[in-house]
């Protein structure tokens, strides 16, 4: 039996003059809703130091069946709704990973 493949993730947005704040409070209360669901291992909002407006999120999920779920959820949709009209581009930019370690490349967790 093989072990899940985690999905792993990160998502970057401009925030538009002036609703900096109001995107950060928005990622705040999204975040807190994300790391409630089942698979969730990660989800971190940042902002650039020297580009206050621009955020990156980082996301790890358990597997694919944990990040569709996540996908699917209402507060995904209503978060994107609202963050639409407060950024540059037309929706966050999505750019998927996989870990390099040895232990969790492929899925399989090796012992340490």
């Amino acid at each position: 039996m093989s072990a899940a493949v985690p999905v792993i993730l990160y998502a970057t947005f401009t925030a538009r003059s002036g609703n900096e704040a109001v995107v950060a409070d928005l990622l705040c209360a999204y975040a807190a809703s994300v790391r409630r669901e089942p698979g969730n291992v990660l989800f971190q909002a940042s902002h650039r130091l020297d580009e206050p407006g621009s955020f990156f999120v980082y996301e790890e999920y358990v597997d694919e069946a944990a990040f569709q779920t996540h996908l699917a959820t209402s507060s995904g949709k209503l978060f994107n709704a609202k963050l639409g009209p407060l950024i540059i581009e037309p929706q966050s930019r999505l750019t998927f990973l996989r870990a390099v370690s040895p232990d969790i490349r492929d899925g399989a967790r090796q012992p340490a």
